[in-house]
């Protein structure tokens, strides 16, 4: 029964077309049975999107492209009719293949070139089928109509929204990281589209992970709520619309030249991340093991990070520094570090690699570094009175809803916020 596929979950969208489709006929009946259908069902299959920002943006895209190809394909009945016929020949084709110049070349001067293939569809439409008809006028204007038909439905089905109660209230903040592991760092589309639909509709939602913002925005460049993101464990609030670190809880830099002369006297190298001007920097050196070596590889491709091969300016703060290496040996770091206090100083994670199996990470904070502290500042900075978070990972964060997958995240999340 596990290896089954599950059936897919039926969206508001797909509900929506069916419902689009099922008006346009019941349109189509109601005007005695003039036109055709098919044109207004394609329409508004077109125009029913997952966001209605985008809703609005091709129903204009669609009714360009309708107008532009009408035009030419009236033009080129009407000399057909009154000019020259030159149906029957060769001629004909090579006259009507000629025309998709200008037909695209009008669509590009209004700026539309997304409607330039509608207008060539329309265009077609009529210059191929309907030369030489009795009423080919009738065509053409049935046609625009059956377009515009499908068009308006699709603009008022996706607006249409069922009023729901919305705690507006309350800070959502959800945790993505055991998801994006589990599915090679995406979500599905259901849950992306939710999430943006949540946010469209005033939903206070954040994230929180455990890594730097960088991966968030690997990960979820699209999504951008309006509030900061918790990231590096508790260590930053990062908002992603303005590209800046809203608070961060750092390491001094005297401090900071302490713990590398600590990590490079025991024959380790360290990662260490700074930030200069809202720009992550992460200072590293001669990198001496695999893990090291690939973390590299992997992630400095990534438009999102700034990897700088020299060390770090003894003048700059620390937000965390990172060690991997050998499962043994950071045991044994731990450990001095344990006699040396420092675990009473700082905040010190110590855990097995998932992605690197036989070695460990090291990863040092600021001790008020927290997802906590963090929480308590966006309730105080947004005002909300209540805070709930929605994740996959109860052992690591003050999460109230547990969930295993990002669909049931998403799902816990509409519960949630419309009652």
């Amino acid at each position: 029964m596990d290896n089954k596929r599950k059936l897919p979950y039926i969206g508001m969208r797909i509900v929506k077309s069916a419902v689009g489709v099922f008006l346009c006929f019941v349109i189509y009946i109601l005007r005695g049975e003039q036109g055709i259908p098919f044109y207004s069902a394609l329409a508004v299959l077109w125009c029913i999107q997952n966001y209605t920002k985008n809703t609005f943006s091709n129903a204009f895209q669609r009714t360009v492209g309708t107008i532009i190809g009408a035009l030419y394909g009236l033009i080129f009945l009407t000399c057909s009719m009154y000019v020259v016929d030159l149906q029957g020949t060769i001629w004909h084709y090579v006259v009507l293949s000629v025309m998709i110049v200008p037909v695209i070349r009008t669509a590009v001067f209004f700026h539309k070139k997304n409607a330039a293939y509608f207008s060539c569809v329309v265009f077609l439409s009529i210059a191929v089928n309907h030369v030489g008809d009795e009423n080919s006028y009738l065509f053409v204007w049935n046609r625009t109509l059956d377009t515009m038909i499908g068009i308006l439905l699709g603009l008022i089905i996706n607006s249409v929204h069922i009023r729901r109660t919305r705690r507006t209230d309350t800070l959502f903040v959800a945790d993505l990281d055991n998801v994006w592991k589990a599915t090679g760092e995406q979500l599905t589309a259901y849950s992306r589209i939710s999430i943006k639909n949540l946010l469209e509709d005033g939903m206070n939602l954040t994230f929180m992970t455990f890594h730097t913002p960088a991966a968030y925005l690997d990960r979820m460049s699209d999504v951008h709520p309006s509030l900061p993101i918790i990231a590096m464990d508790g260590a930053v609030l990062y908002d992603v619309n303005e590209n800046a670190f809203r608070k961060s809880y750092i390491i001094s830099a005297d401090k900071a030249c302490g713990i590398e002369t600590f990590f490079r006297e025991r024959g380790f190298h360290v990662f260490s991340n700074v930030i200069i001007d809202d720009v992550l920097i992460i200072y590293y050196e001669v990198l001496k093991n695999d893990a090291e070596k690939k973390i590299y590889e992997e992630l400095h491709k990534s438009p999102y990070r700034n990897y700088l091969n020299r060390p770090r300016p003894e003048s700059y703060p620390v937000v965390y520094f990172m060690v991997i290496d050998e499962t043994e040996k950071i045991q044994s770091l731990c450990d001095a570090l344990r006699e040396t206090g420092a675990f009473d100083r700082f905040k010190i994670l110590c855990y097995a690699s998932d992605d690197y199996p036989g070695y460990s990470y090291i990863k040092l904070y600021n001790k008020n570094a927290s997802v906590e502290k963090m929480l308590y500042y966006l309730e105080e900075m947004s005002g909300l009175d209540h805070t709930v978070t929605v994740g996959d990972n109860q052992s690591r964060y003050r999460v109230r809803h547990a969930e295993q997958d990002s669909t049931q995240i998403v799902r816990r999340l509409n519960r949630l916020y419309y009652w």
